[in-house]
């Protein structure tokens, strides 16, 4: 196995390997594929029941909270769209200034 020294030191410390760097650990035994079970697909009223019980799990926010983080959104698509197309009108000034004369 090609390691550096402090690699082989940390191994040797967490007891993998010996001195000349040789593991001390035996490979694990794979064990023998087991042949593929069907799974039991579930009923749509069991899935559907799942699916309820989940959602009831769901931490929804209220009405104020989905107004008020609407109400942010909304203001900051306004503040970024009004920063690009205030970029984008100057540089086209610019540009056009350039070439115009």
């Amino acid at each position: 196995m090609a390691m550096n020294r402090e690699t082989k030191r940390m191994l040797q410390r967490q007891g993998s390997v010996d001195a000349d760097g040789s593991p001390t650990r035996q490979k694990r035994q794979t064990s023998a594929p087991r042949p593929q079970e069907k799974e039991k697909r579930t009923s749509p009223g069991q899935f559907i029941r799942e699916v309820r019980s989940e959602l009831r799990k769901v931490a929804w926010p209220t009405r104020g909270e989905v107004v008020n983080y609407s109400l942010i959104v909304l203001v900051a698509i306004v503040i970024v769209t009004a920063y690009v197309a205030g970029l984008d009108f100057v540089f086209g000034e610019f540009v056009l200034n350039i070439f115009d004369e």
